[in-house]
């Protein structure tokens, strides 16, 4: 399909050409010479094959038509190559702003303008024909321009929604799978070094009681403390953080304090650890280390341990080695292990882009050694294009330009003028330059622009009279209206696509009628000067009215028209979010079941002998101590073995609550946009279950909304209210943001205060709201 349509538009301007000339002149009679047909069929077979390949090489093909139409114009009579070298090179500068990037297409618009400015002052001298042809041609070049690179920008839009909605679709398979097994690991981490760290320093105290006593209570203060540390660590697992904390220690420091650790249990570890960055490269590091030293601990006590971590630019080496235990030393942890450990390992090394190995060494030791992404690999650069291929892209087109070879092989008998004065083409060509660099600014600056160009639009008329201008006397008002048009159909676009601005939660009254009234008052204004100018029979009336309705069909139509492409660019992103708000609902739903699901098992055996573990302790039955935490581990054991073979997704799923705010976070961070959730320090322990709801999907209908740019969330509260701040909501979605975001503050009672530009924030009353009892979970926020 994308073959035939390549073919299509040439044939089409083949056979207007074939109309154009020699159509016309065989309709009067007047059949042109054989030469003349040799030479246009020739140049037109050219133009039409270079035109039919040029998806596959655009700047290629534009210089080739180009070429063709400046050499087949000079033999052939006027007119014979007046279709293929306007429309012709404009739907080769259309493919090069459509397949190449933005530098490209400006750099080649301005040099094929440029070459044929100097093509046509070397012919015709400054002021020939007024110089407007130059003029139409340039407006012609760069709107084709334009009209490509609007078209790669919706291209590209359009892809990078798919591809998020793409990745959104895979990660609703994933995240019950991912949470199962994030907690899987974690639940695993926390057993095998805390519980076992309890039962091997326990057990040596219970062996050495009646030599060294002291040991013992070491041992109970030591029970105590990991025993609040495991409840600790099983609360975040339960409900983790729902964006990375910035103020956590680093992989080496982490690691250096892990080591520190193990040797405090009397484990002789050596050390060598590199810097590494936060993020799943430490991570894995970490969890690799302290699995592999948690191994020692638990078979090989007191054997002489090595961890080496390298972080090279090609790759990073985490090494973890172990000698043979000394004669005689007891094992207080073997039999502890739940046949996971080595899984577990490289699942971390998997996720993070690496491969792990494990054996035995030739000396009765034991070695891991995991290979991850080194910081080339790490590192998100942007690929560029290098500077040698713009410096040889810039060379080619100042050679062009300057080289008078294509100039001097074609053959015009023609005069210079050389009149006094400034022409009238000159002078047009500043003042649609002028505009043109103020359509540049009508995104950022719409109102700015829109100034601009209605004032320059009042000296055309100006122009035309400096100028002498004696050609079609609207042409200038139709060339200037064309601006204006752009920049109506850009506010039109962008008022139907984002709706009217919002304060406090509620629409603006905008004047979107102001912009096009003054548009066409002063096109009217600058057309009937022009009329009068050159003079006419017509009563000064009729030139008001007529230039009034023509400047209102035209400024109309171009408010029409972006109204119906924002209001389909609304609609499309309406789609969209909608679309991707459903999977990530599911997705959070399915995953928040699935953490429910364990955290009830964990609370019911692990919570409940950790608690017991720790009341033994701090009673001084070390012994009955050691019993709990055997007994925690085996609990841990008989839950990870049912992990997988319970129902994953429930009939009736549980309702998502702020805890499920990391998971929530997971997924949107998971199709490509950058979002945080900060929690604040002053966040209550237990929330009213309405105002819990209601801020959930508060934040879950902010974040379903964004767009490519970083969007934060951050929740505080006082003794009155809950506080969510929207940082980062894009413009186009603000209005409509804030009358869903009332709805759902409208549950608990909150409501919603927005700035023109600034944060969204929702408030949601806790005093009013009724307090309803939190079961366990979420009282351990």
């Amino acid at each position: 399909m994308k073959n035939t349509d390549d073919r299509l538009l040439p044939l089409v301007l083949l056979g207007v050409q074939a109309v154009v000339w020699p159509g016309t002149d065989v309709i009067r009679g007047n059949v042109p010479a054989g030469s003349a047909l040799f030479v246009a069929a020739l140049v037109a077979g050219l133009v039409t094959a270079a035109l039919s390949l040029r998806r596959s090489k655009p700047v290629t093909t534009l210089v080739l038509v180009a070429a063709a139409c400046a050499l087949g114009a000079g033999p052939l009579p006027v007119g014979a190559m007046a279709v293929l070298g306007t429309a012709g090179v404009a739907l080769a500068l259309f493919t090069v702003a459509d397949e190449r990037d933005t530098f490209t297409a400006l750099l080649c618009v301005m040099t094929l303008v440029s070459w044929q400015s100097l093509y046509g002052i070397s012919l015709h001298g400054l002021s020939d024909r007024d110089g407007l042809d130059l003029v139409l041609t340039a407006v012609l070049y760069t709107a084709a321009s334009a009209a490509g690179m609007l078209a790669r920008r919706s291209r590209l839009a359009r892809q990078a929604a798919e591809q998020r909605l793409k990745r959104a679709e895979i990660e609703r398979h994933r995240l019950p799978a991912v949470e199962r097994q994030r907690m899987e690991r974690e639940l695993h981490d926390v057993s095998a070094h805390h519980l076992t760290a309890v039962v091997v320093t326990a057990g040596a105290a219970l062996g050495l009681r009646d030599r060294r006593p002291e040991l013992a209570d070491e041992a109970l203060r030591f029970t105590a403390e990991t025993g609040r540390e495991v409840t600790r660590a099983l609360g975040a697992v339960r409900a983790p953080a729902p964006s990375p904390d910035q103020q956590q220690p680093s992989p080496r420091e982490r690691m250096l304090a892990l080591v520190a650790g193990f040797s405090q249990l009397g484990q002789h570890v050596e050390c060598e650890i590199d810097a590494l960055p936060d993020g799943a490269l430490g991570d894995a590091a970490y969890g690799i280390v302290r699995e592999a030293l948690t191994n020692v601990a638990r078979h090989a006590p007191g054997a002489r341990t090595t961890v080496t971590c390298r972080y090279g630019d090609a790759r990073t080496e985490v090494v973890v080695t172990s000698a043979a235990p000394p004669a005689g030393s007891p094992a207080h942890g073997a039999g502890l292990g739940s046949g996971r450990g080595q899984s577990f390992l490289r699942s971390r090394a998997r996720e993070a882009g690496g491969t792990l190995t494990s054996g035995p060494t030739a000396e009765g030791g034991w070695k891991v050694n995991a290979v991850l992404p080194g910081r080339l690999a790490a590192a998100s650069v942007k690929r560029s294009v290098p500077w040698q291929y713009r410096l040889a892209q810039v060379t080619a087109a100042v050679g062009l330009v300057v080289q008078p070879l294509l100039p001097s092989l074609v053959i015009r008998a023609a005069s210079a003028s050389s009149g006094p004065g400034a022409s009238a083409g000159a002078l047009f060509a500043l003042l649609a330059a002028g505009q043109a660099l103020a359509l540049l600014w009508r995104r950022r600056a719409p109102r700015a622009a829109q100034g601009v160009v209605l004032g320059l639009a009042l000296l055309w008329p100006m122009a035309t009279a400096v100028g002498a201008y004696t050609g079609w006397v609207l042409l200038p008002s139709l060339l200037s209206t064309a601006a204006t048009c752009a920049v109506i159909a850009s506010a039109a676009a962008r008022t139907a696509a984002t709706g009217p601005p919002v304060t406090e939660g509620r629409p603006l009254l905008s004047p979107v009628g102001a912009g096009p009234v003054v548009a066409v008052l002063v096109h009217a204004a600058a057309t009937t000067a022009a009329l009068v100018h050159r003079g006419t029979s017509f009563p000064l009336w009729a030139l008001v009215a007529g230039s009034t309705g023509l400047a209102a069909l035209l400024v109309g139509a171009a408010w029409w028209g972006g109204t119906l492409r924002g209001r389909h660019r609304r609609a499309t992103r309406s789609a969209q979010a909608g679309e991707l708000a459903a999977w990530t609902e599911e997705a959070v739903r399915d995953a928040w079941a699935e953490r429910r699901r364990i955290a009830t098992g964990l609370e019911t055996t692990v919570l409940a002998r950790t608690a017991d573990m720790v009341a033994q302790a701090e009673a001084g039955r070390l012994d009955q101590a050691v019993e709990r935490a055997r007994e925690a581990l085996a609990a841990m054991r008989t839950l990870l073995d049912t992990v997988r073979d319970a129902e994953t997704t429930p009939a009736l799923r549980p309702r998502p609550t702020l805890q499920a705010l990391d998971l929530l976070g997971h997924q949107i961070r998971a199709t490509g946009r950058d979002v945080e959730i900060r929690l604040a320090d002053r966040m209550p322990r237990r929330l009213p279950t309405a105002v819990d709801l209601a801020a959930y999907h508060a934040c879950e209908t902010v974040l379903a909304v964004g767009g490519e740019e970083p969007m934060t969330v951050e929740l505080d509260a006082d003794d009155t209210a809950l506080t969510i701040t929207a940082i980062g909501v894009p413009d186009t979605v603000r209005s409509a943001l804030c009358r869903r975001l009332s709805t759902r503050a409208a549950v608990a009672g909150g409501t919603v205060t927005a700035d023109p530009t600034g944060p969204v924030r929702v408030l949601l009353p806790l005093t009013a709201a009724p307090t309803v009892q939190q079961d366990d979970e979420e009282g351990q926020r």
